[in-house]
C-alpha cells in the first residue's frame, strides 16, 4: 500500500507531509492500527506500551472486558471485533493471558481461539507467569486450548525460578518468519558463508541484536532438575498456596478476595479496629489504608515483602505470590503471624 503513491520531498512542511501520511497510510494507521489489537482489561501493561513502541499508539488496543474472575469474556470479544469492524477498523491480533498479575485468572482459550479463527485474528497468548503450568499434568488443563495460539510468551524465570532474565517467545509458524519481519541480512555481522549452520545466528531475528543467552539458564535446569523435578516445582506452588488459604479461613481478620485458581493469593487483612464494621460508610476507605501500613511496617522491620494493590473496585489487598520453591509452610505460618503482630495497633 505504501507503494501505490511515488515519495515526495516533503521537509519543512509537517502539515504537507501528515497529509501525505493520512493519503497513503489513511486506513491502515488511522483504523487498522488504531483499533486493530483486543486485550483484556486485566491484561499486563505491556500490552499498551508495546502498541506505544510499534508505533501504533495506545489507542490502538480496544479493551475486552473480563469477569468478576479477571478472565476475558468471549462474548464481548466477538462484539468488539463485530464493533471495530462496523466502524471501518481491521482488528488483526487478540492477546489473551495464562496468568494474570494480580488475580492469577487464566483466559478461556477454547473459546477465544474460536473467536480469532471465526474472524481470521492472530492469537497471542500471554503465558509469561501461568505458562509454566504446562509441565504439571495436574494442573495443565488450566491452560486448555493453548495449543492453538499463534504465539505465546513464557517466562521461565517467573514460577520456575530460573534466573533472571529468561523469557521465551514461541511461534506455531515454521517458516523463519522472526528473520523474515526483523532480518537486515548484515554481512559484516552474520555472514552466510560460515562452516556451521548459519541458522543458529539468532541475532538477525530479534530486536536487539547482542542478548544473554536466556536459553542456556531453561537448558540447565531442565537437565539438572529434569521433567518430573519441575513438575513437582509448580505442583509443591499450588500445595502451598492453598495451604496458605487454608490457614488463612482458619484465623480472624484475614479475609479471602476470592478463591485462587493459581498461587496468588489474594487477601485482606483487617486490623481489630475494623472488625465487625463491615457496614460501616467509611470502612473500605479505612481498610484500604491498612495495607500501605503494613508493607512499610514489614519493611523496615526486615521481616518479609508482600505486595499489596487496588483492583478494580477494590480496595487496597494483599497479594501473596507463593512461587519459591524454597518456600514451606513454616514460611506460611510465619506470614500470617507477622501480620497480626504488625497490625495488632491497628
Amino acid at each position: 500500500m505504501a507503494d501505490s503513491k511515488p515519495l515526495l520531498s516533503l521537509d519543512g512542511d509537517p502539515v504537507a507531509a501528515e497529509s501525505w501520511l493520512q493519503d497513503v497510510f489513511g486506513v491502515v494507521v488511522d483504523e487498522v492500527i488504531r483499533k486493530g489489537t483486543s486485550t483484556s482489561e486485566k491484561c499486563h501493561y505491556s500490552i499498551k506500551k508495546g502498541a506505544a513502541f510499534l508505533g501504533l499508539g495506545t489507542d490502538s488496543v480496544r479493551v475486552v472486558q473480563a469477569d468478576e474472575r479477571g478472565k476475558m469474556i468471549p462474548e464481548d470479544l466477538e462484539r468488539q471485533i463485530s464493533l471495530a469492524e462496523a466502524e471501518g477498523a481491521v482488528p488483526f491480533l487478540v492477546s489473551a493471558t495464562s496468568g494474570t498479575t494480580v488475580l492469577g485468572a487464566f483466559d478461556p482459550l477454547e473459546a477465544i481461539a474460536d473467536v480469532c479463527q471465526r474472524h481470521g485474528l492472530w492469537l497471542h497468548v500471554d503465558a509469561a507467569w501461568g505458562g509454566s503450568v504446562l509441565l504439571s499434568q495436574t494442573h495443565r488443563h488450566l491452560l486448555d486450548g493453548i495449543q492453538r495460539a499463534d504465539s505465546v510468551a513464557w517466562n521461565p524465570h517467573k514460577l520456575l525460578s530460573v534466573g533472571l532474565q529468561c523469557s521465551a517467545l514461541l511461534l506455531r509458524d515454521t517458516s523463519n518468519l522472526l528473520k523474515r519481519c526483523h532480518g537486515s541480512q548484515a554481512s559484516y555481522l552474520f555472514q552466510q558463508d560460515k562452516f556451521y549452520d548459519v541458522t543458529l545466528d539468532t541475532g538477525d531475528k530479534v530486536v536487539q541484536c547482542g542478548r544473554r543467552v536466556d536459553c542456556l539458564k531453561l537448558w540447565l535446569m531442565w537437565k539438572a532438575q529434569g521433567g518430573q523435578g519441575l513438575e513437582r516445582r509448580v505442583d509443591q506452588a499450588f500445595a502451598l498456596a492453598r495451604y496458605l488459604v487454608e490457614e488463612l479461613k482458619k484465623r480472624e481478620g484475614f479475609e479471602l478476595v476470592m478463591e485462587p485458581e493459581f498461587v496468588n493469593v489474594c487477601f485482606w487483612f483487617v486490623p481489630p479496629s475494623l472488625r465487625g464494621k463491615k457496614g460501616s460508610p467509611d470502612y473500605n476507605e479505612r481498610l484500604a489504608k491498612v495495607a500501605p501500613i503494613l508493607k512499610e511496617r514489614m519493611v523496615k522491620k526486615g521481616s518479609m515483602m508482600i505486595g499489596y494493590q487496588p483492583h478494580g473496585t477494590r480496595g487496597n489487598f494483599f497479594r501473596m505470590v507463593v512461587a519459591n520453591p524454597a518456600l514451606t509452610q513454616v514460611d506460611m505460618d510465619f506470614l500470617l503471624n507477622e501480620l497480626e503482630w504488625l497490625g495488632q495497633d491497628l
